[in-house]
């Protein structure tokens, strides 16, 4: 339960946010709650069924990826991603050859959703999912991305953080991009007992701007032609959705088990219709130069970066390799055919180029090692990739027996001559 006051500063805002999203994603959603919520906010039964009920906690108050013509080969941005459910709605339309990206800056929602991807057999760099907070520039690379969508999240940032987070959206699209919002937008000026209650800031109330304003943010940002459709929905359903199954069958009451059931905290400023309503807001980045759409660098350049991974120098893996009492380790090198001064003693080969397809057979051969530890050339690219791959991999298996590590600086690195074999020794 979160109770108080907005803090003063963005920064508090934006800690207090991710305090509160981060307990809901450890703590999970009532299934009935999150069900009943997604369905009257858009989502269908069998679009539901197709994603893992993790994905979604009853947060949303749209379904974007229903109205944003997603095709195949896409690149896909989700702007607060949360749990997954877009970004995977995403996926099954980009396919393959296409990438479905979702950005948040709650660890846990992340990890969360990285669980959820795993399910559904999703690894990088199809489906990728990054912390970051979006009050900051987005790590994504400039006119690389073909939609963006988010869904509830940008009433939550700070007004000089929505204006922000906008223009980079704008940045980050490609000549003909379009962007997909769904969010809560102010019926009528707050009053400050209505703007500084947390509970309802936290519950996407009381951060939420007039239309009017909303408007002048997205034309400030460069879409000039934005959309604005007020879709109705019944912002009650936050309230009263779900039972937790928790209160006597005799109960007089089942508020007490709809409020249980809800992972936002619970405010006292009333109907929340005669404060707010669901947009769903449609835009595009016009350009006179739309074919330049088809020259678009990737989104992200160094994906892997953003997979946790421990670094071990070259004294840490010589010293291992020196102590006759560990076993609890292995090195491997994954290199191709540009394995000439030989390779660190004890590695065993497993080439970058067809790890991700061997991950389920490389796990079972080393997910009770304690250490597992990659190396190429210099380990920033190859060897960090199949790393960052095998931690998702374990993370996704609920493992933490084993962890991958990078050898830091790679074989070209490497400091020890006496714990070199030859390049043709494996």
């Amino acid at each position: 339960m979160v109770a108080g006051t907005v803090p003063t500063s963005d920064e508090g805002v934006v800690s207090a946010v991710c305090d509160a999203y981060s307990s809901i994603a450890r703590e999970g959603a009532h299934s009935e709650y999150a069900e009943a919520v997604a369905e009257a906010f858009g989502y269908t039964a069998e679009q539901l069924k197709s994603i893992p009920a993790e994905s979604h906690m009853g947060l949303s108050c749209g379904n974007p990826v229903a109205v944003a013509s997603v095709k195949e080969g896409e690149t896909v941005l989700d702007l607060g991603s949360g749990a997954g459910i877009d970004v995977l709605l995403a996926a099954q339309k980009v396919g393959p050859k296409g990438q479905a990206i979702g950005l948040d800056i709650s660890a846990d929602m992340v990890n969360l959703a990285r669980k959820n991807a795993f399910k559904q057999g999703y690894k990088p760099p199809q489906v990728v999912f990054i912390q970051t907070k979006l009050t900051q520039p987005l790590p994504i690379e400039t006119a690389s991305v073909d939609c963006i969508l988010s869904n509830c999240v940008i009433n939550l940032l700070p007004e000089a953080s929505k204006a922000a987070l906008l223009k980079e959206a704008y940045r980050v699209l490609k000549p003909g991009g379009r962007l997909v919002i769904d969010d809560i937008i102010a019926k009528k000026s707050f009053p400050h007992t209505v703007r500084s209650d947390l509970a309802a800031y936290i519950g996407c109330i009381s951060g939420a701007v007039q239309l009017e304003q909303y408007r002048a943010l997205m034309n400030d940002a460069g879409f000039t032609d934005a959309l604005f459709v007020e879709t109705g929905g019944d912002l009650e359903i936050y309230k009263t959705a779900g039972s937790t199954g928790g209160c006597a069958p005799s109960s007089p009451s089942t508020k007490c088990c709809a409020a249980a059931a809800s992972p936002l905290p619970q405010t006292t400023i009333g109907n929340l219709n005669e404060w707010a309503a669901s947009y769903q807001i449609y835009a595009k980045k016009f350009s006179s130069d739309n074919a330049a759409a088809d020259k678009s660098p990737p989104a992200l350049n160094r994906w892997w970066d953003a997979y946790p991974k421990d670094n071990l120098t070259s004294g840490e893996v010589a010293s291992l390799l020196r102590d006759p009492d560990r076993s609890d380790y292995a090195i491997i090198d994954v290199r191709g055919d540009d394995r000439a001064g030989g390779h660190v003693r004890e590695s065993v080969q497993w080439r970058a180029d067809a790890f991700s397809g061997e991950l389920d057979k490389f796990y079972d051969e080393y997910s009770k090692t304690k250490q597992v530890i990659f190396y190429c050339g210099s380990s920033k690219g190859r060897g960090s990739r199949c790393a960052a791959w095998y931690q998702d991999h374990l993370n996704g298996k609920g493992n933490t027996e084993s962890k991958g590590c990078i050898l830091e600086g790679g074989f070209n690195g490497w400091k020890y001559p006496d714990l070199v074999d030859g390049a043709n020794s494996l």
